[in-house]
């Protein structure tokens, strides 16, 4: 096992490298950061700020330079709030991280519930039900989602119970005039179920479809043959198996999850990765994109690697390959 984990964290840091490269190389091409100076009355301020910043440098000496800088934890200044680049990310990546956890818990749990379900009861009632939902929640976008759920969870019951406060709230983290663990909870509640709608509706797919395949393997009708309980034969033999397909699609998703929900946390007015990114775009804070994208494709790896461990686990004849 220790060797089939080395192995894929080797593997890995090339690729880390290799990516690191190109979008610097790419947002080196497409970005100015002296852009804001050139309205500046100072004929002289944008030559300076070129020095300064080491852009008249070849390309090769200002990606050691950068690279140096960010893996000692120097990502620069932003432009626009002056505040360090490092502590920026790390708050909006704590408020990403707490929206992302609590939707992906609550979307895995049900995903693999209905899928497991559909599967063992194919061709129900309740897995038309289910395959219906799902097709309508992959076809609805994000953010027509929140925008029902604002009008009908928040705006709405006001006027019908004629409540002073609504039953949920739709922007921020907390209340401005503070409140506990209840007053997170009615925040975090919206932003969570427009995460979860498409997830839950891919993944329930993708569970329904391994769960098939596995429960019509030799190994499953040897059990049943074997007078194995269907409910044990479901779970302990078909759901590890059928759970390794749905794992990569998991791990893919929330890696690119810790980039930003730009269209969830811009509606909800939540501080995250995603609004920090839509921001620093509008306002040309060329400063936070790069670190901003190697967090972004490093989290992508780092859950494409866990996977690669989590299939190890899930089936032991992976690890000799």
């Amino acid at each position: 096992m220790l060797t089939y984990v080395m192995r894929r964290v080797l593997l890995a840091i090339p690729v880390l490298i290799l990516a690191s490269v190109l979008l610097f190389t790419i947002v080196r091409a497409t970005t100015d950061p002296t852009a804001r100076f050139s309205q500046s009355r100072d004929a002289g301020v944008i030559e300076r700020e070129t020095k300064r910043l080491g852009l008249d440098k070849p390309l090769p000496a200002q990606y050691i330079t950068w690279a140096t800088g960010f893996v000692k934890g120097d990502w620069g200044e932003s432009f626009v709030s002056r505040r360090s680049v490092s502590d920026e990310i790390r708050a909006r990546l704590w408020n990403t991280t707490q929206l992302i956890v609590w939707g992906i818990l609550f979307s895995a749990l049900v995903a693999v519930a209905v899928g497991v379900y559909s599967a063992a009861r194919q061709y129900s009632a309740l897995d038309y039900t289910f395959t219906s939902f799902s097709f309508m929640g992959l076809a609805m976008p994000a953010f027509f989602f929140a925008l029902l759920a604002i009008d009908f969870v928040v705006f709405r019951p006001k006027g019908w119970f004629n409540l002073d406060q609504p039953l949920l709230y739709s922007v921020g983290i907390r209340s401005s005039s503070g409140g506990g663990l209840l007053d997170y909870i009615r925040h975090l509640i919206l932003p969570v179920l427009t995460l979860s709608v498409q997830l839950v509706a891919g993944w329930s797919r993708y569970q329904r479809s391994s769960m098939l395949d596995v429960m019509s393997a030799d190994y499953i009708r040897t059990a049943r043959a074997k007078g194995v309980p269907r409910r044990r034969v479901l779970l302990k033999h078909g759901l590890r198996n059928a759970l390794i397909p749905l794992v990569t699609v998991m791990a893919i998703d929330v890696g690119a999850l810790f980039g930003g929900l730009i269209v969830t946390e811009s509606i909800f007015g939540w501080p995250g990765m995603g609004q920090l990114f839509l921001n620093s775009l509008l306002q040309g804070d060329t400063n936070i994109l790069l670190p901003w994208l190697m967090v972004a494709a490093a989290f992508v790896l780092l859950f494409n690697l866990f996977a690669d461990l989590l299939y190890g686990v899930l089936d032991p004849r992976i690890r000799l390959a």
